[in-house]
C-alpha cells in the first residue's frame, strides 16, 4: 500500500508540472516575460525569508528532483537559475537516481514466482492432507508427472507450518546389507494400539523392503504362535515370499516353533541385535507412519474397527498413493503414467480416504 501511495503522489506532482508546462508553452512572448518578472520578484522575496530563517527551507518532492536532473542535462545555465538548492545538491540527486536505477536493474530476481493456480494446487493438497510435509507434497506432484513440480522449500513457503523430515541413523554394514538384498527382504514388527475401552490390540505389520509395499496387516488381542504362523501363510500365497524375513527379538519371533516354521517355508530368519531397533528401520519407520498419519487421529472401538481402518489406509492410500523417498519418491504400487503437464495447467480429481483424513488424486487434464 505504501509503494502504491508513493507512485500516486509522484504522478500527481508530475501532472502539475506538465500542466504548468502546457500553460507556459501556449503563452505569448510578452506574457511570458511579464510572468517571469512577477515570479522572480516573488522568488527573491521567498529566498530572502529562507536565508533569514523566517520560514523553513522547503522539502523537495521526487518529481521536483527528477525535473531538475532533466533540466541540468538540457539547460547550459541551470546552475545560475537554481536558487533554492545548490548545484551540488542537484548533482547529488542525479547520482542517487543513477544508483537506484542500476540497483534495480542489477537486482537478482531469483526464481520466478509461482502462478496463482500452482499455489492453489499446493494449498489444496495441504488442506486435504494436513500432516504431509513439503517433501511429501513435492513427491506427490512428481509422481503424477508434473514437470515443474515445486521443490520442497518452495512448497513450504505457502504452508502455514512445516516439519523437517527425521534424520536417519546410518550404519554402513547394515545399510549395505539392506541395499544389496532389499528386493529379497521383508520385515515384520508388532505394535500395540489401545481401544476406546483401553483394551490392547496387537497389529502385525509385514513390509517389503524393495517396494515399501505393506504385504500384510493383521490385528489380534492374543498374538500367539499359531495365529502368527497362519498370517505368515496368508502373506505368502502361491510362492510369493521373501528370501529373508527381518524381525526383532520378540519372544514369539525367536521361538523354536516359529523359526522351524520359517525354515520349512524356505524363508531365512534374520534377527536384529539386542536393543537395536534401527536394524529393522524400515518396519519401525512404517510403524511410525501408521501412528503419525492414522492412529494419532482415530480411537478404535474394537478389533474389527481397527482392522477396517488399517486395511483402508494400507490399500487405498499407503500402498497406492503415498510416495516414499527410499524408492525414489515413487509409490509402492506404481501410479498410472500421466502425460506431463505444468502446475498451472494441472487439474486433479480428489477422492477422500478414511472419511477425508487423506485424499488421493487423479489427473483429469
Amino acid at each position: 500500500m505504501l509503494a502504491i501511495k508513493t507512485i500516486l503522489l509522484l504522478l500527481f506532482d508530475w501532472l502539475k508540472i506538465i500542466k504548468q508546462f502546457i500553460c507556459t508553452y501556449f503563452m505569448s512572448a510578452t506574457a511570458k516575460n511579464i510572468e517571469i518578472i512577477a515570479l522572480r520578484a516573488q522568488l527573491s522575496l521567498y529566498v530572502e525569508k529562507v536565508e533569514n530563517k523566517k520560514i523553513p527551507q522547503p522539502k523537495s518532492t521526487p518529481a521536483f528532483r527528477q525535473l531538475w536532473v532533466i533540466l541540468s542535462k538540457i539547460l547550459p545555465n541551470w546552475k545560475d537559475i537554481q536558487i533554492i538548492y545548490t548545484p551540488a545538491t542537484v548533482i547529488g540527486w542525479h547520482r542517487t537516481a543513477f544508483k537506484d536505477f542500476w540497483t534495480k536493474k542489477s537486482r537478482n530476481v531469483g526464481r520466478p514466482e509461482l502462478s496463482s493456480e500452482a499455489i492453489a494446487l499446493i494449498k489444496k493438497i495441504h488442506e486435504e492432507n494436513k500432516s504431509l510435509s513439503p517433501a511429501k507434497i513435492h513427491e506427490m506432484l512428481v509422481s503424477m508427472n508434473i514437470i515443474d513440480a515445486s521443490a520442497p522449500n518452495t512448497v513450504s513457503k505457502y504452508l502455514p507450518t512445516t516439519r523437517k523430515p527425521p534424520s536417519e541413523k546410518q550404519v554402513q554394514s547394515w545399510r549395505t546389507f539392506l541395499k544389496n538384498h532389499s528386493k529379497e527382504i521383508w520385515a515384520m514388527d508388532y505394535f500395540v494400539v489401545p481401544t476406546l475401552k483401553f483394551q490392547l490390540l496387537y497389529v502385525l505389520l509385514i513390509i517389503n523392503h524393495g517396494t515399501r509395499e505393506i504385504e500384510h496387516i493383521a490385528v489380534t488381542a492374543h498374538p500367539n504362535l499359531e495365529w502368527l504362523k497362519q498370517h505368515i501363510r496368508n502373506a505368502t500365497p502361491f510362492g510369493h515370499k521373501p528370501k529373508y524375513l527381518l524381525h526383532d527379538n520378540d519372544a514369539v519371533f525367536v521361538s523354536k516353533g516359529f523359526q522351524a516354521f520359517l525354515s520349512s517355508s524356505g524363508i531365512k530368519s534374520k534377527k536384529t541385535s539386542y536393543r537395536c531397533p534401527w536394524q529393522n528401520g524400515i518396519a519401525e519407520r512404517a510403524v511410525g507412519i501408521f501412528r503419525q498419519e492414522l492412529l494419532n487421529y482415530i480411537i478404535p472401538i474394537n478389533e474389527k474397527h481397527l482392522y477396517r481402518l488399517l486395511n483402508e489406509f494400507v490399500n487405498k492410500y499407503y500402498n497406492t498413493h503415498r510416495t516414499h523417498q527410499g524408492i525414489g519418491c515413487k509409490t509402492p504400487i506404481p501410479l498410472p503414467q500421466y502425460p506431463p503437464t505444468t502446475m498451472s495447467d494441472t487439474k486433479l480429481k480428489s477422492t477422500p480416504v478414511l472419511n477425508g483424513l487423506y485424499h488421493t488424486y487423479e489427473k483429469v487434464s
